[in-house]
């Protein structure tokens, strides 16, 4: 049976809703709108707080993952997506934040950053590095 567009949006592994690519806030918006459970409610605080944080943040999904480039360049400085038990931001030049995303990459540029359910969402730290983010050159993807 073909899938109509009222039909629920494919969960993929660990939870990661399965979106068309596109350019804009609407892909974005359908994204949030699909993760599960507690994970959409962060989804919208990240959305609202880069939209604050970066005044005409430029947004897609791409790879079934939101992106987010600032308004001034090309390229793209976040990226999240969902895991079974963590929602992972990936900051493209995270090793040029002070301080660095804790978590380390394969790639030298790219550090994460994992949210967890039961942890509290320091908003004043993601705001500042989405800042920080926006000003250093974004990936080209």
């Amino acid at each position: 049976m073909a899938k109509t567009r009222s039909e629920t949006p494919v969960l993929l592994s660990g939870g990661n809703p399965q979106i068309p690519k596109g350019e804009g806030d609407a892909p974005v918006q359908a994204y949030i709108a699909a993760m599960p459970g507690w994970k959409s409610d962060v989804g919208r605080r990240l959305d609202a707080l880069v939209e604050a944080t970066v005044p005409g943040v430029r947004k897609a999904v791409k790879w079934n993952s939101p992106f987010y480039g600032a308004p001034d360049r090309e390229g793209w400085f976040l990226s999240y997506h969902c895991f079974a038990k963590y929602l992972k931001l990936t900051f493209f030049q995270g090793n040029g934040l002070d301080p660095k995303p804790p978590e380390t990459s394969k790639y030298e540029a790219v550090r994460y950053f994992h949210i967890r359910e039961d942890e509290p969402l320091d908003e004043a730290r993601l705001a500042d590095w989405f800042r920080q983010a926006s000003r250093l050159p974004g990936e080209k993807l």
